[in-house]
């Protein structure tokens, strides 16, 4: 840790966010119980200490500007993890009990979902995690899960979603499978390989097209609609499939195809109900999860 590196004021950090929050100086002093000159001091210093425009200032109102943008997600989380460490200096934590359902897919659920419960674990132990391991998006909306992690922003209203993440995935397959079958060069070459399937063939064909492959339902020989049954077909060696770089990296009989081709980007979406602003477990497991997430994706 290179702590000569940290020596900008929590106060006044705490206090940018609160503007970006509320909207106003005003409003960001009532909701800290300071005064408005208080919180502009803070602000300016907090500038003058990191040599950045945090605001813009047009006349009465501010405007952040994307470096305070950029800021403001450091700082959130920074604020994030602060509400934990107070609520367990106080023992509150412990307090937190009932259950919470997390729905995510599969392939997320078994790969990269159990070393974050393990910290829920330690933090809020009252906490009962019920892990809804679909594909299948899971609808919050009728109380199918209090959490969820997508790849898609809902588009209900009733929905509070938080972007935690922009994955990468690639193509991999067994070192068993390229041994025996060779290594493409190409991605015309790597359009001759036999392939694992998740789901339907039709849509992976669909999502293959614009990544320049060219296949048809020949090269799908083995085919599952559930994620780890077909990344253990994957892994045995019966042909290629796209993964997301975290998972793939988590298991050792695979290496990537293609490994200079572009990463395929998708994002990873955070997702709960309204009631994250009265329920305090909710509150704290989409917490950790948003804080969480970014790390075991990195």
């Amino acid at each position: 840790m290179n702590w000569q590196a940290i020596s900008f004021d929590w106060n006044q950090t705490r206090a940018f966010l609160a503007v970006v929050e509320t909207g106003s100086l005003s409003a960001a002093a009532r909701a800290l119980q300071q005064t408005q000159p208080t919180i502009g001091r803070q602000i300016t210093a907090l500038e003058a200490e990191l040599n950045v425009t945090l605001f813009e200032r047009a006349g009465r109102s501010l405007v952040v500007t994307q470096s305070g943008l950029d800021l403001a997600e450091h700082v959130r989380a920074m604020a994030e993890a602060a509400g934990r460490i107070s609520m367990v200096a106080s023992g509150q934590s412990q307090a937190v009990e009932g259950l919470v359902r997390i729905s995510a897919s599969d392939i997320f659920a078994a790969y990269l979902l159990p070393r974050i419960i393990a910290k829920l674990r330690i933090l809020a132990p009252k906490i009962i995690v019920d892990v809804v391991a679909t594909n299948d998006i899971s609808n919050l909306v009728q109380r199918e899960a209090d959490i969820a992690i997508r790849n898609v922003r809902p588009e209900q209203p009733d929905l509070i979603a938080r972007l935690v993440h922009d994955s990468k995935a690639g193509f991999y397959a067994a070192s068993s499978y390229l041994d025996r079958k060779g290594r493409p060069a190409d991605l015309a070459a790597l359009s001759k390989h036999d392939f694992v399937c998740f789901g339907d063939v039709e849509t992976s064909i669909g999502f293959f097209v614009p990544l320049g492959l060219d296949l048809d339902a020949s090269n799908f020989r083995v085919i599952s609609e559930n994620g780890l049954v077909a990344w253990e077909m994957v892994k045995e060696g019966f042909g290629v499939s796209p993964m997301s770089v975290d998972v793939a990296r988590r298991t050792p009989e695979v290496e990537q195809v293609l490994p200079d081709m572009e990463p395929i980007l998708f994002p990873t979406w955070l997702v709960t109900h309204r009631e994250l602003h009265t329920s305090r477990r909710i509150r704290m497991v989409f917490d950790l999860l948003a804080e969480e997430l970014p790390k075991a994706m990195a």
